[in-house]
């Protein structure tokens, strides 16, 4: 949750920023249709100051980041509504939903790394798993 944040959170925006991220996810699991949207995990949820407005970011796995998040924007209402149930708080935040790309992003260095790392093994000389031949 706070990697995308700017400023610190009190802890009862931490609280409940976890509790709806829990809330969410399980009612994206009963009411989203896995078809349409394919396997969505939430990775993070920030709250306004006046607990107005949630960035709800997420992944997704079997369809693209944007067809996702466009079934999530037409649920949101929805998922609104429902978690002014289950919260039993006075502002229930509007929900915005990002798609997070760093898990993306830290595989594509990742690659990157093992690509620039990988000239210089073939430079050292043998390969770690060959016997030395003096012993």
């Amino acid at each position: 949750m706070g990697r995308h944040k700017s400023k610190p959170a009190t802890s009862r925006n931490t609280r409940l920023a976890d509790q709806i991220q829990k809330d969410l996810a399980i009612l994206i699991q009963r009411e989203v249709d896995v078809s349409r949207a394919g396997l969505i995990t939430l990775t993070g949820v920030e709250l306004s100051a006046d607990y107005a407005h949630a960035k709800v970011y997420f992944t997704v796995m079997g369809a693209e980041p944007e067809a996702a998040k466009a079934v999530l924007d037409e649920k949101a209402g929805w998922l609104h509504s429902l978690l002014f149930k289950m919260l039993h708080i006075h502002t229930v935040p509007t929900l915005h939903f990002h798609h997070d790309d760093q898990l993306a992003r830290g595989l594509a260095l990742s690659r990157l790394i093992d690509q620039a790392n990988a000239p210089r093994s073939h430079e050292a000389g043998a390969e770690p798993d060959e016997p030395d031949e003096r012993s």
